[in-house]
């Protein structure tokens, strides 16, 4: 495994912490977006653009969402745009599946500040990477994710496994994750970890925290197992093609 080094501890509070990396050729097997494709390639954390309080209350939206499924497995699921749901084995979709219910579960007010934070995450990757934020789009999947020490039952709860963004999803090309618990006070391992030839960064989560990175090779990363407590986090991610853009979720 190489050197592990700690990007980000959680104690530290960051304003803001950016590692330039040379960009892997994955960019050059998709159109490129002159001003958006990535040219700077790297990886980033701030602790500055999200309040713990938001991410707190981030964080029950979450929890309210998956009290009506979660998975059998560790990892559980959910995605308010598609409204996809892990429910045992499966997964569900939460609108039609709840239908008119979903005005109990969630407000206009989630919606609005998950839009919100959604988009001072994208203006502070803009402005990092050097590019304009009108020019990348959400894309999918953004999903909540919460996960448990408890064993995989599929294939769908088996997150550790190492994996790059670009090569899995096609359309991401910057990637975001906003942590909603805490490491070691909330839950034990569940580290994000990049994983480089010789050797390893991590970050630690913590509430408010976002880590970012650009979405090819050059970012190969895994999270460490879960071993025990819950950990909370969202994902949300750009691309540069706007034909791969979706909207915000609405109520």
């Amino acid at each position: 495994d190489g050197v592990t080094q700690v990007l980000a501890h959680r104690s530290d509070n960051l304003r803001d912490k950016f590692v330039e990396i040379p960009c892997s050729e994955d960019y050059d097997s998709h159109k490129r977006f002159e001003g958006c494709t990535p040219r700077k390639c790297g990886r980033g954390v701030t602790d500055a653009v999200i309040t713990r309080e938001e991410a707190e209350r981030i964080r029950r939206i979450a929890e309210r969402g998956l009290s009506l499924g979660g998975s059998d497995g560790g990892a559980s699921i959910l995605d308010l745009h598609s409204g996809a749901l892990s429910l045992g084995k499966h997964f569900v979709n939460l609108y039609r599946y709840f239908g008119d219910k979903i005005q109990d579960i969630f407000t206009e007010e989630d919606f609005a500040l998950y839009r919100d934070v959604r988009q001072r995450i994208q203006q502070r990757i803009a402005q990092v990477f050097g590019i304009s934020s009108s020019a990348m789009y959400l894309t999918k999947p953004t999903f909540f994710s919460r996960m448990n020490s408890t064993g995989a039952k599929t294939a769908h709860d088996e997150y550790w496994h190492p994996h790059v963004d670009k090569v899995t999803y096609g359309s991401f090309d910057y990637t975001s994750l906003l942590y909603l618990s805490d490491y070691a006070q909330d839950f034990g391992g569940g580290r994000f970890v990049f994983m480089d030839a010789d050797s390893n960064q991590t970050v630690e989560p913590r509430a408010g925290r976002v880590s970012f990175f650009t979405s090819g090779s050059e970012n190969l990363h895994r999270v460490e197992k879960v071993q025990w407590g819950t950990r909370f986090a969202i994902t949300i991610s750009f691309t540069c093609d706007p034909e791969h853009g979706i909207g915000d979720p609405a109520l």
